[in-house]
């Protein structure tokens, strides 16, 4: 029997519609939605902080409160994902601070100050390092964050530039023209440690090898943006941020190569040379300023006076509670009884947009030593500790990148923020509105090290 074609009608298959092309944008840029809390953390530090806020203790700025959300929603991502978020190295890494503070506000004799201490250090050196440990799991998430440190940078260095051309700066011996940007004179170190984060971000993009993918343009934009921010840098007259920023772009400089590294540690010495001798107005305050570096020991000014009494104050406290120290916010309280004579009532500012003002001196302007005598030998080992992991962790994983060829502009970022930041912590401390992108820096730093699939 033969057998008849099949004469059914066959359903019309018709092609699957285009999206339209403001779908096809949205989709091709929601990798970004997860990371606007980092960048909103980052970008909202550009925001000007009204007279009196950075002393007082308690004000939360715009940006800690994007830092808060930035915690809650990286919480949320890793409960709703029902997997380990970290490793037990991790774990312990970024915990490990958890036990030092909270044994140091237990021993606090102002309660209320000592949980205000407990909760600005969870978020500096635990919560947001934590929060982009789980935030960042591609290069190109790590690069965007640096990148917002890098615009902020910018922004608050070319508003330092203005302030020291036009006059409206914070007062420097007698002139309103030291560069602070929107932080105002009472942090005057706040746009000078943001402008030096930008120019070590910019400085590791710069020594790099492009990474494949990368776009052709990074590397002379990012040496650009490197050469721009050594302006406010230098107009901020902070020594402390000088010494940090050399030390670790030197660093970064050896650690991207050998050869490289000599011929840009010469062009740099010899580019130093003809600016310093031919900066113009201004070049003697500027000379003075490094020149007075040298002079700690033989004829220090008054703040360097003040800062060595501090340090013994502080000693002294520890040397009382060795394994404690005097509680989380005790040192103000403290300071009075350990202190020399000639210590000063408190520090001038003026300028900026501010009227004359007298900061009281409420930390030894010295990270370690304000640990060591707030939170004893457990908070020195624990916290300083959990540095030290991160920043040899970090660099054996920048020398495994090398090796194998992998790109290495996040390793670099990241060594060279740490080692910035743990070189400046000498002569500073956490405090101010600058303080959560230091948390940033941690979180950087620590979604290097920490997350191996992570960065690449």
């Amino acid at each position: 029997m033969a057998v008849l074609p099949d004469t059914a009608p066959r359903p019309v298959r018709h092609a699957p519609a285009a999206r339209p092309p403001a779908r096809r944008a949205v989709g091709r840029w929601a990798w970004l939605g997860p990371l606007l809390p980092a960048v909103a953390t980052v970008l909202l530090l550009a925001a000007p902080v009204g007279a009196g806020d950075v002393s007082a203790s308690g004000k939360m700025t715009p940006a800690d409160a994007a830092s808060g959300v930035l915690v809650a929603f990286c919480a949320v991502r890793a409960l709703r994902a029902r997997t380990r978020p970290l490793t037990a190295g991790a774990a312990l890494v970024l915990g490990a601070p958890v036990v030092a503070i909270a044994v140091a506000t237990l021993a606090a004799a102002d309660p209320a100050a000592g949980v205000a201490g407990f909760v600005r250090y969870l978020q500096v050196f635990v919560l947001v390092p934590t929060a982009l440990v789980l935030l960042l799991r591609t290069r190109r998430d790590f690069l965007v964050v640096a990148g917002s440190v890098v615009l902020l940078a910018l922004v608050q260095g070319a508003f330092g530039v203005y302030q020291y051309a036009t006059g409206t700066g914070a007062s420097y011996v007698g002139e309103n023209i030291r560069a602070v940007g929107t932080f105002g004179p009472s942090d005057v170190m706040g746009m000078a440690t943001v402008v030096a984060y930008g120019l070590v971000i910019s400085v590791g993009l710069a020594l790099a090898p492009a990474a494949p993918g990368s776009p052709r343009r990074l590397r002379p934009v990012a040496l650009g943006c490197a050469a721009a921010l050594v302006v406010p840098l230098v107009l901020s007259f902070s020594r402390g941020t000088w010494i940090a920023t050399v030390l670790a772009c030197s660093v970064m400089t050896v650690l991207a190569g050998w050869r490289q590294a000599v011929r840009i540690l010469a062009v740099t010495a010899a580019a130093g040379v003809v600016l310093v001798g031919g900066a113009g107005v201004g070049s003697q305050l500027i000379s003075d300023r490094v020149a007075s570096i040298t002079q700690v020991t033989d004829a220090p000014d008054s703040s360097v006076t003040d800062r060595y009494s501090l340090w013994a104050a502080a000693t002294d406290m520890w040397r009382e509670r060795p394994a404690t120290g005097v509680g989380l916010k005790g040192f103000p309280a403290h300071r009075d009884g350990h202190a020399a004579l000639n210590l000063s009532s408190g520090s001038d500012t003026d300028g900026a947009g501010q009227g004359f003002a007298r900061e009281p001196l409420l930390s030894p302007h010295n990270m370690y030593l304000l640990i060591l005598s707030e939170q004893g030998l457990i908070g020195i080992t624990l916290i300083v500790g959990s540095w030290a992991a991160l920043l040899a962790v970090g660099l054996s994983r920048l020398a495994g990148a090398r090796r194998a060829g992998r790109g290495t502009e996040c390793g670099l970022i990241a060594t060279g923020l740490l080692l910035w930041q743990c070189v400046d912590f000498l002569y500073a401390d956490i405090g101010g509105p600058s303080t959560v992108l230091t948390a940033m820096l941690f979180g950087l730093a620590a979604a290097w090290a920490l997350r191996p699939e992570a960065t690449r």
